[in-house]
């Protein structure tokens, strides 16, 4: 049996369990700080995938999440997030998680291998032509992501495979491959390290591509993001004061025009009506840029 190179022995393993506790966590930082360099040569994939998120989503369709275990929790960690970051509805961005709701408490392995269970989870997220979906597996062997990548391509879904390992299966099987060339771990085999790590930053740059492309993000601020408590309500009136120029009161009455939506806010505080920002901005496809320059 070929070894997976997320399965070898990493350097700093041995004689870890007899090691001062600041040798560890030296060693667990040097590994993590390692594994974030691969994300580097993934740079054009990565690109690649936020393009298609963005134009998927611009298109009216669906961003799927797909993974097991720890790929399955990085996964949802940023996908749980484009609704507040984003604007993004939930039901636009659905997460296939190999176990569901129960296996966030209590995780069990047996859940990955069950291609009934991949499935049942395919037909419940309604994936068709035109939507994308990132598929994460550390080793690039998980069935029940396996079984989600074979699903999508037979229906025209597009499919990002990201695995930790060179030439894994899921690379293979997917449309638009990006490897995460982690290596070893400092305890053998726990992806959710140095490998999740690597993970959770490359979902973070495809988002955030997105988000650029979809017009969501404006001189770094979040200008689709739902004010849905009285820190981001506060937030949402910073961004449109920032952006538009105006006074913080002018723009908390611009968000009370807009029923507290940040894009349209932010050219009524410039002195448009809230028909004529919501024009604009449909014009414009989302972005502000357009209607900042007068």
């Amino acid at each position: 049996m070929v070894q997976r190179s997320t399965e070898a022995r990493h350097p700093a393993s041995e004689g870890l369990h007899k090691a001062p506790a600041d040798a560890v966590m030296s060693a667990l930082l040097e590994a993590q700080t390692a594994a974030l360099h691969s994300v580097r040569l993934a740079f054009p994939a990565l690109e690649e995938a936020g393009v298609r998120a963005a134009k998927a989503l611009q298109a009216g369709g669906k961003l799927a999440y797909v993974g097991a275990g720890s790929s399955g929790l990085m996964a949802l960690s940023d996908c749980l997030e484009l609704a507040g970051t984003f604007g993004i509805p939930p039901e636009r961005t659905p997460m296939l998680f190999a176990g569901g709701a129960a296996a966030l408490l209590h995780m069990t392995g047996a859940v990955e291998d069950d291609p009934a269970l991949a499935q049942a989870d395919f037909i419940r997220a309604n994936l068709t032509k035109g939507d994308v979906a990132l598929c994460l597996s550390a080793s690039g062997t998980t069935p029940y992501t396996l079984e989600i990548t074979r699903l999508c391509k037979e229906a025209g879904v597009f499919t990002v495979g990201i695995a930790n390992v060179a030439d894994a299966a899921l690379l293979r099987a997917a449309d638009l491959a990006v490897l995460l060339d982690t290596g070893p771990e400092v305890v053998s085999g726990s992806t959710r390290m140095g490998a999740a790590t690597a993970q959770k930053l490359a979902l973070n740059m495809i988002s955030v591509q997105a988000g650029l492309l979809l017009g969501h993000v404006h001189d770094g601020y979040m200008v689709n993001v739902i004010a849905d408590n009285a820190k981001l309500r506060d937030r949402a009136a910073r961004i449109v004061a920032a952006v538009s120029g105006q006074s913080e009161t002018a723009s908390r009455a611009a968000l009370e025009a807009t029923k507290g939506a940040v894009k349209p806010a932010i050219l009524v505080a410039r002195g448009r009506s809230t028909a004529a920002a919501v024009e604009n901005l449909e014009q414009s496809y989302g972005h502000l840029e357009p209607w900042l320059k007068d």
